[in-house]
């Protein structure tokens, strides 16, 4: 602890509890994460292997609802199975529970803490594969004022720019980052026609965040974010939109009774146009989604004494939303059908988590109990002359759910440590899965109100050995259970519904290794996963089936080169195995491994020229395969620019 008369603030939450280490976590520091060949956190995330995207593609060239992330091969699906925080506040939209990947600029980040398994804890209601934790750089890591401008080859840009004053003992940092490009070509060159369209991408983000000491141990932290993106998916017409504004406010207590108070608004929104892929006119327009996002939590930690730790409290999560959509006809183009669907979901957790040292050995435990509730459910739709088609209200729903996670961590002989831990986790199904039909012409998916939530059980055990600062070697093994799994399944020609399966099992290994020599770092992370769906009754044609959009193997390697400051040289290798599009395992999305390259050179005080290459090998990433009709990822693309004081 700083001295009384001292004040530090540092614009984070509180410390991880010594038992921690218990579960499998991997860290990503600054350096890292602003140096990424895409300049996306998505790509940034991919070098944790078992990090999963519903699709392959990243947020230039997706739909923003295709966005959901989960780790472990725990099954491919829109909404995260992951938890994804910033400072503390859960990013997950509203409604469909993707991230906006285009709203979390990495240069406005200073770590990433991406966690494994372990479920419970706060806001543990949606972790069932792990936590994504996104802290803001403070101004210690940012320059007073910094900024950026890149170009491409095809013309497209990335600017940025960040004002971080310090303010007597506090700071605040106004952050603002824009992307914009007429895109690539995602249909192949055999398949395109007339109406083919590139993937058009115009985004941009604004961030204010201020940190105020209200004393020698506590601190208030203010975040706000603006943010809007707008895209064009295969077709002409085919546009897409999400926009979103946030506001959170928290207290940070640091004495000998720590706490943390967080609160937190969202309102988002979503537009969709699908074009049909035979005719390329107009069937769907999604023109209005909705939503809004309420919640916050209280913590506190009592001082026990050195070998006990205890954290306590409550959290509590509201989503609410709707959607309102018109269906067209594909030859006529009139007005088929007007339909609104929505409701609201919440989750009031009790948590408590703790652990205990006893000199080279830590035990770990902890437990959640969940109140939840899904209701005010309804879908109405009227025809093309206003008259009532279908009406249905959804009885409201609720119950408590426990959830445990428990570990420990043993250091042997200093440069070894063992773990083991076992864990079980929650997470609701979105108001999309619930409510919402959508279509990826032709075909079509439709919603299930009687969706069950989604459970986990898992285990798992690993090693860590340290024998140097420089060299860290850690395997993990293992398994997982998701029961009542959320999927796509297929039960008709063209026709998909979103249903729970009997059970997921994923069993598999994680390996991750850093090196440091000099000025030379190399850093891996593989993960291979056998996993596999549990079918019974309905599903019993998919026992035994690889769930889709699941990889069996993952990998990423690096090697980077730092001469001094401002200057950095790496080549990063990623490799993502076989996967399916569908449940049925018909349409086969192939390997694709691909070279990144980042340079970064001190031109003259903070000053630097930038060069980046993504997918210099130009392999063909097939992230769509739909009866022969291909998506594909960004082809090599060549960026070059300068940063000021990053």
């Amino acid at each position: 602890m700083p001295d009384r008369g001292e004040i530090v603030v540092t614009g984070r939450g509180l410390e991880e509890l010594p038992g921690s280490p218990a579960y499998s976590t991997r860290e990503l520091d600054r350096a890292a994460i602003v140096s990424s060949a895409s300049g996306r956190i998505e790509d940034v995330l991919t070098s944790v292997a078992g990090f999963q995207q519903f699709r392959r593609s990243d947020s230039r060239s997706s739909n923003p609802s295709a966005q959901g992330v989960t780790l472990r091969a725990l099954g491919g699906n829109a909404s995260s199975r992951a938890l994804v925080v910033l400072d503390g506040v859960p990013m997950t939209d509203p409604f469909f529970g993707y991230v906006p990947f285009t709203a979390l600029a990495p240069e406005r980040l200073g770590s990433v803490s991406v966690t494994r398994g372990g479920g419970s804890g706060p806001f543990g209601a949606g972790a069932l594969s792990g936590t994504i934790a996104l802290e803001s750089a403070d101004a210690a890591a940012l320059a007073p004022v910094s900024g950026g401008l890149l170009v491409n080859q095809r013309g497209e840009t990335e600017a940025s720019a960040s004002v971080a004053p310090r303010l007597g003992s506090g700071f605040a940092v106004v952050s603002g980052r824009w992307d914009r490009g007429q895109g690539f070509f995602t249909t192949p060159k055999d398949q395109r026609v007339p109406a083919t369209a590139r993937a058009a991408f115009d985004s941009w983000s604004v961030g204010l965040r201020g940190v105020a000491p209200l004393g020698p141990d506590i601190e208030l932290q203010a975040r706000g974010l603006v943010f809007e993106d707008d895209r064009t998916l295969r077709f002409e017409g085919a546009d897409s939109s999400s926009s979103g504004q946030d506001a959170s406010l928290r207290l940070v207590g640091r004495g000998d009774w720590q706490f943390d108070v967080l609160g937190y608004v969202q309102a988002r929104n979503f537009t969709n146009v699908v074009i049909s892929s035979s005719r390329f006119t107009r069937v769907l327009d999604q023109r209005n989604t909705p939503s809004t996002g309420l919640g916050g939590k209280i913590e506190l930690r009592p001082p026990l004494g050195e070998a006990v730790n205890l954290r306590t409290g409550v959290d509590y999560r509201r989503s609410r939303g709707e959607l309102y959509e018109d269906a067209y006809s594909a030859f006529s183009g009139a007005i088929t059908a007007r339909r609104n669907a929505g409701g609201t979901n919440t989750d009031l957790g009790l948590f408590a988590d703790g652990d205990w040292t006893s000199g080279a050995l830590v035990l770990t435990g902890g437990v959640r109990a969940d109140r939840y509730t899904i209701r005010d459910g309804f879908y109405v739709e009227r025809d093309a002359a206003g008259m009532l088609a279908i009406d249905e209200r959804y009885a409201n729903r609720g119950g408590w759910q426990v959830s445990y996670r428990g570990g420990a961590s043993l250091a042997v002989g200093g440069d070894l440590h063992l773990r083991a831990a076992a864990y079980t986790g929650l997470r609701l199904p979105t108001l999309n899965e619930l409510y919402r039909p959508f279509v990826v012409f032709p075909v079509v998916t439709q919603a299930n109100p009687d969706l069950r939530n989604e459970r986990l059980e898992g285990y798992e055990a690993g090693v860590r050995f340290a024998p140097t600062s420089g060299f860290s070697l850690t395997l993990t093994a293992f398994e997982n259970r998701l029961e009542n799994a959320i999927a796509n399944v297929t039960i008709g020609e063209d026709l998909r519904q979103r249903r729970n399966l009997p059970a997921i099992v994923a069993r598999g290994i994680e390996a991750d290794m850093g090196l440091a020599a000099g000025a030379f770092r190399f850093d891996g992370s593989l993960a291979w996963t056998d996993s596999e769906v549990r079918g019974e009754g309905d599903s019993r044609e998919l026992d035994g089936m690889r769930p889709s959009q699941t990889p069996a193997l993952s990998a990423s390697a690096t090697v980077a080169f730092v001469p001094g400051p401002g200057a950095r040289l790496a080549a990063t290798v990623r490799h993502v195995g076989k996967q399916y599009e569908d449940d049925l395992e018909t349409e086969v999305l192939p390997a694709a491994t691909t070279l990144d390259l980042f340079a970064e050179l001190r031109v003259a005080g903070r000053l630097s020229l930038v060069l980046r290459g993504e997918n210099l090998t130009d392999e063909s990433i097939v992230t769509r395969n739909s009866g022969g009709s291909i998506d594909l990822g960004v082809p090599r693309t060549l960026w070059a620019g300068l940063r000021w004081g990053l």
